[in-house]
C-alpha cells in the first residue's frame, strides 16, 4: 500500500497561476515551485518579472524555478544574473541547448561558477546529463531536469534511464535529479522508488494525492455511482 508520509523525494508545484501556487503554498508536503513560459502564457501573464517577483515573494522560505527565454548565450547569462537577483530563493532555469541545438554549456558554466543555483531543464538524454555534469560547480547546488514523463510518451521506460541519470550525477553530491513532466500519480511513487531527489507535479495531478491508499472496492463502487448519477441527470433512457 503506497503511503504518501514515507516519501524521500520532494515535490515541487508546476504552474503559473499564483493562487494555485498560494493554495499549494499551505501544504507541507510540497517543497518548492516551478514554472516557465509555456506555463505563464497559458494562464494569460503578460509581465514576466511581475509575476515571478510576487511568486517569490508569496513563497520565500521555498525555491522558486524560473526560466531565461532568450536564445542567445550571453543574453541568457544577463538574464539569469537578473533573475537570480530578485530573491535568495530564486533558482535560474537554463534550457539545455538553444534553439539551434547547441549546448549551454557556456552559461551554465559561467552561472554555477558565480555560485547561480541552476535547474538545467527540458533534458531528455543521459548524455545531456552527462555534459551537463561536466559543467557544474561542485560546491554549488544545482537541479537537473530530465523530463521522464515526455520520455515515456516515446514509448521507452522511464525507470531505467532515469537510474542512468542519477548515476551520472552521483560524483556531485550538490546536484539533485528532478523528474519531469510526470503523467500521473503512481510517477510519484516510481521517482522516489528509483532515487529521484525531485519530481514536478501539475496542481491536477497532484489533486489526486486524496487517493492515495483508497480501498479499491470502494472506488469501484463509487465509480459505478458516478456512471449511474451521469445517465440519470442526462436523461438517457434505452428502449427495451
Amino acid at each position: 500500500m503506497p503511503d504518501v508520509s514515507k516519501l524521500k523525494i520532494k515535490i515541487f508545484a508546476d504552474g503559473a497561476d499564483i493562487a494555485g501556487i498560494r493554495k499549494m503554498y499551505a501544504n507541507p508536503l510540497i517543497k518548492g515551485f516551478t514554472t516557465n513560459p509555456t506555463l505563464m502564457r497559458k494562464a494569460g501573464l503578460t509581465d514576466y518579472e511581475t509575476f515571478s517577483r510576487e511568486v517569490l515573494a508569496a513563497v520565500p522560505d521555498r525555491p522558486v524555478s524560473l526560466e531565461v527565454f532568450a536564445d542567445d548565450f550571453d543574453e541568457m547569462i544577463a538574464q539569469g544574473r537578473a533573475i537570480a537577483s530578485w530573491g535568495k530563493n530564486a533558482n535560474v532555469k537554463i534550457p539545455v541547448t538553444n534553439t539551434t541545438g547547441a549546448f549551454a554549456e557556456k552559461v551554465i558554466r559561467t552561472l554555477a561558477k558565480e555560485g547561480v543555483v541552476l535547474n538545467i531543464t527540458a533534458i531528455m538524454t543521459v548524455e545531456q546529463v552527462r555534459d551537463i555534469a561536466k559543467c557544474l560547480n561542485p560546491d554549488v547546488p544545482a537541479i537537473i531536469s530530465v523530463f521522464a514523463g515526455r520520455v515515456a510518451d516515446t514509448g521507452r521506460d522511464p525507470i531505467p534511464h532515469m537510474i542512468e541519470c542519477r548515476e551520472a550525477l552521483k560524483h556531485l553530491p550538490k546536484a539533485e535529479l528532478l523528474w519531469a513532466s510526470p503523467r500521473e500519480l503512481l510517477n510519484i511513487f516510481q521517482a522516489n522508488d528509483m532515487g529521484c531527489h525531485i519530481i514536478t507535479v501539475t496542481n491536477d495531478v497532484l489533486a489526486k494525492l486524496s487517493l492515495v491508499g483508497k480501498d479499491l472496492t470502494d472506488y469501484s463502487l463509487d465509480t459505478v455511482k458516478m456512471f449511474r448519477t451521469d445517465a440519470v441527470a442526462a436523461g438517457y433512457s434505452i428502449r427495451t
